[in-house]
C-alpha cells in the first residue's frame, strides 16, 4: 500500500526510533498519530512504543526523564535556541491489571511483545503501530498469520513518505477507518471498566473524525454510563473542552444525551428536554442549546459553552403569562447556574468569569434609533470591551440556533458601527482624564474608600455624557461630591447604576416580552 499525502513524519521522530533500533531495540510510532497519518492529516501528537525497558531508553535518550510507574520516558523536543517546544511520550510494551479507581492500572507489566501492548488500548483506530520496515526490524512474531487471540491479525507493508514501512493492525483498525467507525479493542464492558473516560473520549472522537460508534460499544457506554461519576471533574472538563473545539460539537452534546453521559456530567442541561418555549420558537429549549452550539461563529470554546448554556435557567425560569411562556431573568438566574456548573468541573476562575459575563449579557437591548452612545458605552463597561466581538456571536448563535434564518441583522451591525465609534470614550476609570492621585492633592485627602467611590460617580457621568470627560470639569465636580459622606457618595453611585439598569431592562422587557 502507497500513501502520498504531503504529510511527513518529522525528523525528531525518525531519530528517536533509529536510535532505539540501533540499539538493538523495537520501536514503532502507535495511537492516534498513525490513524491521523492513514487519514492523510497532520498529527498533533506523536507517541512511540518500544520493547526497551524505561531505564534502557533512558541510556539512548540520556535527555528523557522518568518519573511514573507507567513506563513512559519523556523525550524534550528542543529547538536551536535550546527550548524544549514539545515532548514526545516513549513508552515501554506494557499489560495492565485491575482498576480499582477506575483509572489508572492496579498492575502494570512490561512486556516483550508489540501485540500485548496493542491488546491494551482503547479503540481500534488507536491501536495501530508504524515501524520502520528493516530485515533487522521485523521480528518473527509480526508475520502474517496467528496472532494471539485477536479476532483480526493483519501485519501489511506500506509506503509512506517513500519510505518502507510495517503497519500493525491487529484489531481491524484499519477497516474501522475506511468504515468511519468507534469500536473498542475486545470486550468494550471491559475496556471502560478500565478507564470509564473512554466512553467521553469515544464521544469526542465520534464528533471530532465524523465517525460513529459501534453499536456494541453505544450499548456498553449506556450500561456504564453512571461510572463517570467517578472519574475526576478535571478530566471530564478536559474532555469536555475537546468536544466543544470539534467542528461536530453540537452532535458530541447529542451524543452524550444519547448515551446517557450527559445526565451525570451537565444535568442542568437535560431539563431543558422537553420544555418549549413561546411563539418565537419553534425548538425546545434542549434542541435550541445544541443549535445555537452548532451555529457559534467563534471557535473559542468558551464562548461555544456559553451558547451551549446560555438558556440553562429557561427551565426553572419558565412562566405562562396571558396563555404564552416568560422566561424573565433567564439570563441572570443562567448566570449563576452556569457558575455552579463550571465550579463542579473545576474551571478556571478566569475561564469561568468569561463565559457567565457572556451569559449573564446575553439578553442585552439594541435597537437603531433608541439605543444611544451612552447605553453603548454602558454595554461595554458592564460587559468588558474584550467581550464585545464574543458577545455578538453568542447573539447570532442564539438568533440561528431559533431557526431564524439571518445571522446578523442590520441592528447588528449597526451595533458594531457603534462600538467602533465609541471605543475610546471612557469605559473604566482608568479611561478618565483624571486619577486618584490626582483627587488626594486636589481635595488634600488621603488614599481611602472615598477616593474610589468619587471615581465612579464621576465615571456613571462621563459614560452619560463623553463630553465631561475634562480634567478641568471633573476636579470642580470632585470637589463637590468630597463634600458628600462616604456613605451618599456611594448610594450616588448605585442610584446612577441601579437608575440606567432599569431604563434598560424595561426596554429588553418590552422588547423581548416572550423571549
Amino acid at each position: 500500500m502507497n500513501i502520498s499525502n504531503g504529510v511527513k513524519i518529522p525528523d525528531y521522530i525518525k531519530n528517536i526510533t533509529e536510535k532505539l533500533e540501533q540499539a538493538d531495540f523495537e520501536a514503532f510510532i502507535v495511537g492516534g498519530c498513525v490513524r491521523d497519518l492513514l487519514m492523510k492529516k497532520e498529527p498533533k501528537d506523536w507517541d512511540i512504543t518500544t520493547n526497551a525497558r524505561p531505564e534502557q531508553i533512558l541510556k539512548v535518550l540520556s535527555e528523557g526523564k522518568y518519573e511514573n510507574v507507567f513506563g513512559t520516558v519523556l523525550v524534550p523536543i528542543k529547538n536551536n535556541q535550546g527550548e524544549t517546544e514539545s515532548v514526545v511520550e516513549v513508552t515501554t510494551y506494557r499489560s495492565e491489571q485491575g482498576y480499582s479507581d477506575r483509572r489508572h492500572p492496579d498492575t502494570v507489566k512490561f512486556e516483550d511483545s508489540l501485540e500485548r501492548d496493542l491488546a491494551r488500548r482503547d479503540f481500534t483506530i488507536n491501536a495501530l503501530a508504524l515501524g520502520k520496515l528493516r530485515m533487522s526490524n521485523v521480528p518473527p512474531r509480526l508475520v502474517p498469520g496467528e496472532t494471539g487471540k485477536c479476532r483480526i491479525k493483519e501485519v501489511i507493508e506500506i509506503i509512506f513518505d517513500n519510505d518502507k514501512y510495517l503497519l500493525v493492525d491487529l484489531f481491524g483498525g484499519q477497516k474501522d477507518i475506511d468504515k468511519k467507525i468507534i469500536r473498542t479493542v475486545g470486550e468494550p464492558v471491559d475496556r471502560f471498566k478500565e478507564d470509564a473516560l473512554r466512553m467521553m473520549r469515544a464521544v469526542r472522537l465520534a464528533s471530532q473524525l465524523g465517525f460513529s460508534i459501534e453499536l456494541k460499544t453505544q450499548r456498553a457506554i449506556s450500561k456504564m454510563a453512571g461510572a463517570i461519576k467517578f472519574i475526576s471533574s478535571e478530566r471530564v472538563r478536559d474532555e469536555l473542552i475537546k468536544i466543544l473545539v470539534t467542528n461536530l460539537s453540537d452532535q458530541g452534546i447529542i451524543l452524550l444525551h444519547q448515551l446517557k453521559l450527559l445526565q451525570y456530567i451537565i444535568p442542568e442541561l437535560e431539563r431543558g428536554v422537553g420544555v418549549e418555549q413561546n411563539r418565537h420558537h419553534i425548538y425546545n429549549v434542549f434542541k435550541h442549546s445544541v443549535l445555537s452550539l452548532k451555529y457559534t461563529p467563534s471557535k473559542d470554546w468558551r464562548v461555544r459553552f456559553a451558547s451551549l448554556l446560555h438558556d440553562i435557567a429557561k427551565p426553572q425560569t419558565k412562566k405562562i403569562i396571558n396563555s404564552d411562556a416568560t422566561f424573565y431573568n433567564h439570563d441572570i438566574v443562567g448566570a449563576k447556574i452556569a457558575n455552579k456548573i463550571m465550579g463542579r468541573l473545576k474551571f478556571s476562575n478566569e475561564d469561568t468569569e468569561k463565559v457567565t459575563n457572556l451569559i449573564r449579557n446575553h439578553m442585552f437591548y439594541y435597537n437603531v434609533g433608541e439605543v444611544t452612545e451612552a447605553s453603548v458605552r454602558r454595554l461595554i463597561k458592564k460587559v468588558g470591551e474584550q467581550n464585545l466581538k464574543d458577545l455578538i456571536d453568542l447573539r447570532i448563535a442564539d438568533r440561528l440556533g431559533s431557526g431564524v434564518p439571518k445571522a446578523k441583522p442590520y441592528k447588528l451591525r449597526h451595533l458594531e458601527y457603534m462600538m467602533k465609534k465609541v471605543r475610546y470614550d471612557a469605559v473604566s476609570v482608568k479611561m478618565l482624564k483624571i486619577n486618584g492621585d490626582d483627587l488626594m492633592k486636589q481635595l488634600k485627602i488621603g488614599a481611602g474608600p472615598k477616593i474610589g467611590a468619587i471615581l465612579d460617580v464621576l465615571l456613571s457621568e462621563v459614560i452619560e455624557k463623553v463630553e465631561l470627560n475634562n480634567k478641568e470639569y471633573l476636579i470642580k465636580r470632585s470637589r463637590e461630591l468630597n463634600k458628600m459622606d462616604l456613605y451618599k457618595l456611594r448610594e450616588q453611585a448605585k442610584e446612577k447604576i441601579e437608575e440606567k439598569k432599569m431604563e434598560d431592562d424595561k426596554e429588553l422587557k418590552s422588547e423581548f416580552y416572550v423571549k
